[in-house]
């Protein structure tokens, strides 16, 4: 049996756009005040729909998460393919992997979701999620990521830098820091 995701969606009519519409807005306000993990209860209250109507659109938590996050990959991704010209191979997958960090960073809480979201078959998660392999693959190549490294180690060390970040141990300022040592904690010696 195929799972069901965002991408496998038939156009929504205009009333039904206009409902996602205003879910995904009330989901932001809402989990930017109070972090990913708020009552969904308070994002269909905020958005005007009833819980049925949130359901329908989003049945989980991740897929609501995954799709405040489509955007963001997209451009992430997108900024990422267009700097190959400009960035050496480990610079490139650097730059990516501080912006994942920061994303991950977006909602207190989201990170704790992050595998689940990049899985979750919306375009953005699916072009985050191959952007990431790509320049893994690509560092490897040029031999300045062992062999060994996997995209799960990357997504590892993103959590993990997101979660300090999260929990005050490591301000936002030092997560070009904290990526750097990972980075170089892999590459090759």
């Amino acid at each position: 049996m195929k799972a069901h995701s965002a991408t496998d969606e038939a156009p929504l009519r205009a009333d039904a756009a206009r409902n996602r519409e205003r879910i995904l807005a009330a989901a932001e306000e809402v989990f930017l005040e109070r972090g990913a993990d708020a009552s969904l209860d308070d994002v269909a209250k905020r958005a005007k729909v009833g819980i049925g109507t949130l359901y329908r659109r989003f049945p989980t938590r991740e897929a609501l998460l995954a799709a405040l996050s489509d955007e963001r990959l997209l451009s992430l991704a997108t900024a990422s393919r267009a700097a190959d010209d400009t960035l050496e191979p480990k610079a490139s997958i650097r730059a990516f992997v501080r912006e994942l960090v920061m994303h991950a960073s977006h909602y207190r809480g989201l990170v704790a979701s992050l595998g689940a979201v990049l899985q979750s078959g919306t375009p953005g998660c699916h072009a985050g999620s191959e952007e990431g392999l790509r320049l893994l693959q690509r560092a490897q190549k040029a031999g300045v990521v062992r062999k060994d490294v996997s995209l799960d180690d990357l997504l590892c060390m993103v959590t993990a830098i997101s979660l300090a970040v999260e929990q005050g141990r490591a301000g936002k300022a030092r997560v070009a820091h904290l990526v750097d040592l990972f980075l170089d904690g892999i590459g090759m010696h």
